[in-house]
């Protein structure tokens, strides 16, 4: 893993995290693990979930969370995380107490269904209903006037809904021109689009999520929203020297010289069983370069570019530790963990 620290002052600076990626690109345990990286040295970091999958009860083995901020781990340096999975119904019956003063009327909305009935008839309130429960917690303060939280880390929805799901409140906001609603929507506005708020994005190096990396990172600048940090999961060291990657991706595998060189080793393997090395080393040289042209298509963005290694044996807590090390010595939380 690199041990240069790609991540840099702005985004040290930022204290929302949006965290997206493609499906099945691990957007989850990165933003986990990042979160516990900004944890590191003292820090007290909220991990959110929005997409009600409880994806941060399974990573950390625990029950599903309820609609509180609860302690999920400890980070180096005595620094907390907590973690929050927003749940719509308690958000909308927060909000109408917060700003109308419902709090009774909205638990009999509940009752009649009329919450769900509401969300579904315009889908957009629930994701202004999500990400304003975000703001709240990253502005939240106490009584002397510090901010709760240092940074909030938030699991966001997939790439291709992200800018849909930041920017909606600035649509509602243009039809909400007076009152509770369009302060609120000023207020989601203000912090998604200030210098407070990075959207980071998780690929791997293979060619659809590439692709949609890149069209994401268009699209977040076209919606003036502020990418943050490329972040390569699943990374695999090649085994092959660089100079011998294009002619082996090409077939170019010399099995003669294999064949001599592991039988100076003491090993003597079986026609078949040396074939099929050939074949996979073939493979492997393929795969080496096809991540070689991904990776350039990134470098092209201008974007820091941080990297996670392939975890062999899974993901469990102790892994989810080993990834926010290898963010640290990044430059993530603002020290390498020793």
């Amino acid at each position: 893993m690199p041990t240069d620290q790609p991540w840099d002052a702005e985004l040290a600076r930022a204290r929302l995290h949006v965290v997206t990626g493609k499906g099945g690109t691990g957007k989850t345990t990165v933003a986990t693990s990042l979160a516990l990286a900004l944890a590191t040295g003292g820090k007290r970091v909220l991990l959110v979930e929005v997409e009600g999958r409880q994806g941060i009860a399974q990573l950390f083995d625990i029950p599903p969370l309820p609609y509180a901020e609860e302690h999920v781990a400890a980070a180096a340096g005595e620094g907390e995380v907590r973690a929050l999975a927003v749940d719509t119904e308690a958000a909308m019956l927060e909000y109408l107490d917060m700003f109308y003063n419902l709090g009774f009327a909205g638990r009999t909305l509940r009752r009649m269904g009329a919450i769900e009935f509401a969300t579904t008839l315009a889908p957009g309130l629930r994701d202004v209903i999500l990400t304003g429960k975000v703001k709240e917690t990253v502005t939240r303060t106490e009584a002397r006037g510090r901010h709760l939280y240092d940074h909030v880390v938030l699991d966001a929805p997939p790439t291709g809904r992200i800018v849909p799901f930041l920017d909606v409140t600035r649509a509602l906001s243009d039809l909400a021109k007076v009152g509770p609603v369009r302060g609120h929507s000023d207020g989601v506005i203000n912090l998604v689009h200030s210098q407070d708020t990075r959207v980071h994005l998780v690929t791997l190096l293979e060619e659809m999520p590439v692709t949609e990396t890149l069209e994401a990172i268009r699209d977040l600048d076209a919606a003036d929203l502020r990418p943050g940090a490329v972040i390569l999961n699943r990374v695999r060291p090649p085994r092959l020297p660089a100079r011998s990657i294009s002619s082996a991706a090409d077939g170019r595998v010399d099995k003669n010289r294999i064949r001599d060189g592991l039988s100076s080793a003491g090993l003597d393997l079986r026609l078949e069983e040396l074939e099929g090395l050939v074949e996979e080393t073939v493979e492997h040289a393929v795969r080496v370069d096809a991540e070689a042209r991904a990776r350039a298509r990134l470098d092209g963005t201008d974007l820091p570019v941080l990297e996670l290694p392939e975890l062999t044996e899974g993901v469990d807590v102790a892994a989810l530790y080993e990834l926010a090390e290898a963010l640290n010595a990044q430059g993530a939380g603002g020290s390498r963990v020793s």
